[in-house]
């Protein structure tokens, strides 16, 4: 069958990422004999009249759209991405009469409600590489499924995970605009979060890609399609498990040295580790720090204390690594106390970058959305589409936005609300610098 899979991402921030996920779906698809094409929303400029033009081209009999994100988690300036999508599939119901199915991660999040806002006909919960290949084959024998939603099924296996099928293209629009390509190493997460859908989504269980596999992106990326940095977007980088070393010592015995960032826990690090890393080519850390207090941290269910952050901090300090670090005010626990000796503890954190964030999106199925039912900010019929936000009871929300807007103004580094970061990071790509830009701050 022809597909065409739209990326209906209309985000830049906090930079522009290339759609991996959707490549790994068009590779599974590739791979079944379909013919694929990937269209993407923000490379055309969010612009209907290419959604026209690519329809009448390829004339698709089954379209895709992928929902990273339904909003930008932003309590001081919200963003919701789903009337782009709506746009998109009410384009497309005027031009063709292929079958719609929805997918992607923002999807799988509230599903059921998305796919009777968005119109479509099908949505895909969870991994769809395997879901939307078995869709296909079906379609193309004219087979459709009574239920509208489908899945979620089995996790694929590491092993089962395809790479990214690149676009010229695409690769070269967004590495013009950040110079930043991905590339994922496993799925699944074992942490316990309480806001978190990431072992929602992937499971808690670790699955790990073949390193092999792994590397062979990298030299593809970074040889072939010029990419100047690598970024994995695993979940966090340094698992428990040290799946990650795996990979770091694959890079070693090929010798491959590339720039490369990650996501990372602010625990399990020590000299011997980074050292290691700075030595297969890590330039840049982004630290899921979350809390910038012991009770705040143990009221989101970390594994870790304020301390780990102060050490994993000063470890890549030591070894010339640029780190950022990402904090919420506002979780269960929080006083105007606990507000206060964070804002303190934050300042106190050297030679990093510090994006912070006010509230905490409540997501469905979430221990964060328990707690909120709890509590009496929600109802445990509300279905969080409509984006919902949790502020401890024991804070006021003017208080609180007064208060981190007075205490964070003027410190660069320390950038509250997260988007006001936004217009330097376009500038600065337009000006032809490249990479996380974050640490142009430190």
């Amino acid at each position: 069958m022809r597909v065409l899979l739209i990326s209906s991402n209309t985000s830049e921030t906090p930079y522009p990422v290339y759609p991996i996920g959707c490549s790994m779906v068009a590779a599974a698809l590739s791979n079944a004999g379909h013919e694929v094409w990937q269209f993407d929303f923000l490379q055309q400029q969010n612009s209907f009249a290419a959604v026209t033009q690519v329809i009448k081209e390829f004339d698709p009999e089954l379209i895709g759209v992928s929902i990273r994100n339904i909003d930008n988690v932003n309590i001081l300036n919200e963003q919701c991405y789903l009337e782009a999508v709506k746009n998109i599939v009410r384009q497309v119901r005027e031009l063709t009469p292929a079958v719609v199915i929805l997918g992607g991660p923002g999807f799988s999040l509230v599903p059921e409600l998305i796919l009777d806002e968005i119109g479509a006909d099908y949505g895909i919960i969870g991994e769809g590489e395997l879901l939307m290949v078995d869709f296909t084959n079906a379609a193309a024998r004219g087979i459709y499924p009574h239920e509208r939603l489908i899945g979620p099924d089995s996790n694929l296996s590491g092993t089962d995970i395809p790479s990214g099928k690149y676009d010229e293209k695409l690769m070269e629009y967004y590495l013009a605009k950040s110079s930043i390509a991905s590339v994922q190493t496993k799925r699944g997460c074992t942490q316990s979060c309480v806001y978190c859908t990431y072992p929602i989504l992937e499971g808690h269980k670790i699955r790990p890609r073949d390193p092999g596999l792994v590397v062979d992106d990298i030299e593809l990326l970074y040889k072939h399609y010029k990419a100047k940095y690598i970024f994995f977007v695993d979940s966090v980088f340094n698992d428990d498990e040290g799946v990650y070393i795996n990979v770091l010592e694959e890079m070693r015995r090929r010798k491959v040295v590339v720039p490369w960032m990650a996501f990372f826990k602010p625990a399990g690090l020590n000299d011997e580790i980074v050292e290691f890393m700075k030595h297969t080519g890590l330039v840049a850390a982004e630290f899921g720090s979350d809390s910038p207090t012991d009770i705040g941290l143990n009221k989101m269910g970390k594994t870790f204390c304020f301390d780990d952050i102060v050490k994993s901090n000063s470890l890549m300090l030591k070894h010339g690594i640029s780190a950022s670090h990402y904090f919420m005010f506002g979780g269960p626990g929080e006083t105007e106390e606990t507000v206060l000796e964070g804002i303190e503890n934050i300042k106190a954190l050297n030679g990093c970058v510090m994006v912070i964030f006010m509230g905490i999106r409540i997501l469905p199925n979430t221990a964060l959305a328990d707690i909120a039912v709890a509590e009496g900010i929600i109802s445990a019929a509300d279905g969080l589409l409509e984006s919902a936000y949790y502020i401890s009871p024991s804070i006021d929300r003017e208080w609180l936005a007064k208060t981190l807007t007075h205490a964070f103004a003027g410190i660069r580094r320390c950038i509250f609300p997260p988007d006001t970061y936004d217009k330097t990071v376009r500038m600065l790509y337009e000006l032809g610098c490249s990479g996380p830009l974050w640490d142009k701050l430190i």
